[in-house]
């Protein structure tokens, strides 16, 4: 039960009137490398769940 929880990625573009989730991944490179590739408007998420504690 040592395992730590896995941390997700979450690539968004502003549309207006909302933000979009685009992609998702795992891996920060790859997410930061999406949003130079998209421009303008974007934002990158950190997820990371909570360990639940029993």
């Amino acid at each position: 039960m040592s395992e730590q929880p896995e941390t997700t990625y979450v690539v968004s573009v502003y549309e207006a009137p909302n933000w979009r989730t685009v992609l998702t991944t795992n891996d920060k490179a790859k997410a930061l490398a999406w949003a130079r590739e998209i421009g303008d408007n974007v934002r990158v998420e950190e997820i990371t769940p909570k360990q639940i504690k029993r």
